[in-house]
């Protein structure tokens, strides 16, 4: 009897689990299997923020219902969501969402009265860091930062190889340190936040003025659509930059710069021994993470008397977010069957 149930445990924990990734423009979801391989993907677009909770809720209740829909007659065992946002120390509320509506939204709550799975909900980059950490760029390495370079800048730490989310939750939303007083306005409400300097946000706000000023530098931009402005686009720029488009790298350059001063700010914090990129800024490639590295490295503090902690690109692409919080949802049902299982033995040796 207990041998079969050790077989119909294992056989639970090796189901695979869905992940939810909710960025700035896309819902993106997967049934994820214990390698972190997604097995199955769906897809759509996030709504605008003006639009109720309830919308967001019904457009991840449709992807998850795509990813469950006949899939070898098998269950999901969990769902992880990543949200792009504070989310509470508990990992059930999303407190504040920048690019959504979702002010304190009781998120695990509500998908699991609507899908009956166990629910876990995590910032965004925290679920890349983990994915990171456990299939790619961090594998080995115990005190990581991660830095997901999209519409906006999303950060997560991991310390002794444990997720640090501080006392609220809300630790690594790096993106918001003020870094220019009196800046670039942001969408949390302040002005000058790193994001605006480092984010695909940015990187598209400078290339569009810098097409519409009809800069000599920005022809090639131009030509790519038509002499319009307002079409260049954060992959437009990036490809043009990786075509040798002079003033897509120095934009790039720019981003770079930016970038690498903020990471050395942070290695001042935390002392990490892994720095990951990733997010969709970092498809440049070197073309970022050259100039930041070398920005990193003029700006770190005792900078040629200490270990200067490598800055490497992330391995798990535009969907380590999801692949991360299917694994952690993974994880937490795990323990909290593993808790519950210790409680029925300790019940039933009371009775006996």
């Amino acid at each position: 009897m207990t041998e079969r149930r050790s077989q119909g445990t294992r056989q639970i924990w090796s189901r695979p689990a869905i992940g939810i990734d909710i960025g700035g423009t896309k819902v993106a979801g997967g049934l994820v299997d214990v390698d972190g391989q997604v097995l199955r993907r769906a897809r759509r677009e996030t709504p605008h923020r003006s639009q109720s909770p309830q919308v967001v809720e019904d457009i991840i209740a449709e992807v998850i219902a795509e990813l469950r829909d006949d899939w070898d007659h098998r269950e999901a065992m969990a769902i992880g969501i990543g949200a792009a946002g504070f989310v509470d120390d508990t990992g059930s509320s999303v407190l504040f969402a920048p690019h959504l509506s979702w002010r304190h939204e009781p998120l695990r709550s509500a998908m699991r009265r609507r899908t009956g799975l166990p629910v876990v909900v995590e910032n965004d980059a925290n679920a890349a860091l983990w994915a990171e950490a456990r299939f790619g760029a961090g594998q080995g390495e115990s005190t990581i930062v991660c830095i997901n370079l999209g519409t906006g800048i999303g950060g997560a730490v991991l310390v002794d190889g444990q997720m640090y989310r501080g006392r609220f939750g809300v630790a690594g939303e790096f993106g918001h340190m003020q870094v220019v007083p009196g800046g670039h306005r942001c969408e949390c409400g302040n002005r000058g936040c790193w994001e605006q300097y480092a984010s695909g946000n940015a990187l598209v706000r400078e290339a569009r003025e810098l097409a519409a000023a009809r800069s000599p530098v920005a022809h090639g931009l131009l030509d790519l659509v038509d002499g319009d402005a307002t079409l260049i686009s954060g992959p437009l720029v990036t490809q043009a930059a990786k075509d040798g488009d002079p003033a897509a790298q120095e934009l790039f350059e720019d981003i770079g710069r930016w970038l690498g001063i903020g990471v050395a700010n942070l290695a001042a914090a935390f002392d990490p021994g892994l720095f990951v990129i990733g997010g969709g800024v970092s498809e440049a490639g070197e073309l970022l993470l050259g100039p930041a590295r070398e920005a990193f490295r003029r700006h770190l503090t005792g900078r040629g008397f200490r270990p200067e902690a490598p800055l490497v690109r992330a391995q798990m692409g535009n969907e380590a977010g999801l692949i991360g919080a299917a694994d952690l949802a993974r994880q937490r049902a795990r323990l909290f069957g593993r808790r519950r299982s210790r409680s029925r033995s300790r019940n039933r040796r009371r009775r006996a």
